[in-house]
């Protein structure tokens, strides 16, 4: 085969250790270094005294970051690469043997690497997801909250639709105060609860125990510790995204796109996605949002979708879920129409695919989103709709004529 890189390197990363491979015309060395940041450095140095112009490491987890750290630092040109891509053959696996399979794949160009963005857009992915984190473990505390309630067998959320509401909030203060008599809890309701005294009532009459209160108390200021990081982390990233603001407007517009999810979606493909992506097939897929090309003897085979990146496509459905509520528009219809036929979280992932390829577009165009209206399937197949109307209108016996509109 043709060598493309004279000088490479192949690394087999581990959490303590790194085996490096060099290759270059005179032949073959192979050492291991530490993965403390001066063992690191020593081994960019070696790998420099080669005239190593690349260097090749699998994707394992997160140890392959520092490595990444330091040898971006020093200019060369790094390929993370998916593991999967670069198996090698089974028998005689050792790190030795992998630093060397990995490093004849990259002489002969055989290697893709994976999309590592720049430091900063790193830095602003690492913040957007930690942030999303907190975000979940929020959620999980109220539903901790609510189960702590049941099990004093308070109904609270039988009545009022938020349990953390102003006054829920109240009432499970109160009740940790040591407050117990229902009729007084129900005083504390505000503005439309109010007019559900009776009920509520019948809902707060509970045997609720003093290790219950401490549970409720704990977690009460649980939340309030997550939202306050949680707002200190919104001012960070709105500060870091302040170069992209009109790429978030436009992604805005998107129905079901609010800014939270625009903010995750630009922080994990980035702001120069044309020339990282060639179309937005490219960028679905390697989201993990397009169906999978499995075929066989011309046989179709299971053709459900890759891992690709997950927290933007965890994004991306809960973009879809939230436009399948909207009202009149074409992603809403869309939803629609395939959850009809396949089910709602295939739909949603449609959906989520739709979403990502307008953003797509959105961003290299530099233009806002136009709704094509919610109508847009029934005008595109109008004489199929309407030829399917008259027949069904005269199976039950009517006689129609057809008069076209103005």
């Amino acid at each position: 085969m043709r060598v493309v890189y004279k000088h490479c390197c192949g690394l087999d990363v581990h959490k303590k250790n790194v085996t490096a491979c060099v290759l270059t015309p005179k032949g073959k060395e192979i050492r291991t270094f530490g993965t403390m940041t001066d063992d690191l450095m020593q081994m960019a140095d070696w790998i420099k005294s080669h005239r190593c112009t690349h260097v090749a490491m699998e994707s394992t987890g997160v140890l392959w970051k520092p490595v990444y750290n330091i040898l971006e630092l020093e200019e060369l040109q790094v390929m993370v690469v998916n593991a999967q891509h670069i198996k090698g053959v089974p028998g005689r696996k050792t790190d030795v043997k992998d630093a060397e399979w990995i490093a004849n794949l990259l002489r002969h160009g055989l290697l893709q690497g994976s999309f590592i963005p720049n430091r900063e857009q790193r830095e602003l992915r690492e913040l957007v997801r930690y942030r999303r984190s907190l975000i979940e473990e929020r959620s999980r505390e109220v539903s901790r909250i609510q189960k702590v309630l049941e099990g004093a067998n308070i109904k609270l959320s039988s009545v009022a639709t938020d349990t953390l509401g102003v006054s829920g909030r109240a009432m499970i203060e109160a009740m940790i105060q040591g407050i117990e008599d229902p009729k007084e809890l129900s005083e504390l309701a505000k503005r439309r609860l109010k007019t559900k005294k009776d009920d509520l009532q019948r809902a707060l009459q509970g045997l609720i125990g003093p290790h219950q209160k401490l549970m409720l108390d704990a977690q009460l200021k649980h939340i309030d510790f997550l939202d306050e990081q949680i707002s200190k982390l919104d001012e960070e990233v709105k500060l870091r995204m302040l170069p992209f603001e009109k790429d978030l407007e436009r992604l805005d517009t998107i129905p079901g796109v609010g800014r939270r999810n625009a903010e995750q979606i630009l922080a994990e493909i980035g702001t120069d996605v044309k020339n990282q992506f060639p179309s937005a097939a490219h960028l679905c897929s390697w989201a993990g949002m397009a169906p999978g090309n499995n075929e066989s003897a011309g046989k179709r085979k299971s053709g459900r979708t890759r891992k690709g990146n997950k927290k933007l496509r965890h994004a991306l459905v809960e973009a879809a879920r939230a436009a399948a509520r909207t009202k009149n528009t074409y992603l809403s219809a869309q939803y629609h129409r395939i959850a009809a036929r396949r089910g709602a979280n295939r739909a949603a992932v449609a959906v989520g695919h739709t979403i990502l390829t307008i953003a797509y577009h959105l961003l290299t165009r530099e233009q806002d989103y136009v709704e094509p209206g919610a109508d847009f399937y029934d005008q595109r197949r109008k004489d199929i709709v309407i030829k399917q109307a008259i027949k069904r209108l005269e199976s039950l016996g009517v006689k129609v004529s057809i008069e076209q509109t103005a």
